[in-house]
């Protein structure tokens, strides 16, 4: 099967970045749809920014917090830059005191302000990360633009 491919189309906010995420089988029609969300753009910065903009290879990957998640692989200057469930980025997680990423990139349905700080969060993270790793199982290319 030849590598599946992905877009994120970026919008950038003082506090956080959202996007739009396309997955494209090998005749590139699109498979799949969601929305993102992200920390903003602070210049790459570990755990405070989203990633440069770019082309990555995505690939599955296992851990004890995620379970099987994707790994979008050699960021510059960035490690373990995952794609995963969550709600909050750009703003704190009430459980938690903090971001549910810290440079990753969060993926749901839709965007709303769920504790009252007007910043959004994002919804539905959970089935529809379960639906991307359904339809992506060995990873992708990944071209992240504005």
């Amino acid at each position: 099967m030849e590598l599946l491919k992905a877009k994120i189309c970026r919008r950038y906010y003082p506090k956080q970045t959202k996007g739009d995420f396309e997955l494209f089988n090998e005749n590139g029609d699109l498979l799949f749809s969601c929305l993102t969300l992200e920390l903003p753009d602070r210049g790459n910065q570990r755990d405070i920014s989203c990633i440069k903009e770019g082309v990555y290879k995505v690939v599955r990957r296992y851990s004890d917090k995620y379970g099987w998640h994707l790994h979008i692989t050699d960021v510059d200057g960035r490690g373990l830059i995952l794609i995963h469930w969550g709600n909050f980025a750009g703003s704190n997680n009430p459980k938690t005191g903090h971001p549910d990423i810290r440079g990753c990139v969060l993926v749901g349905a839709g965007y709303v302000d769920l504790d009252g700080d007007r910043i959004d969060e994002i919804t539905n993270s959970h089935p529809t990360f379960d639906k991307l790793m359904e339809l992506a199982p060995d990873g992708f290319e990944l071209e992240i633009t504005q």
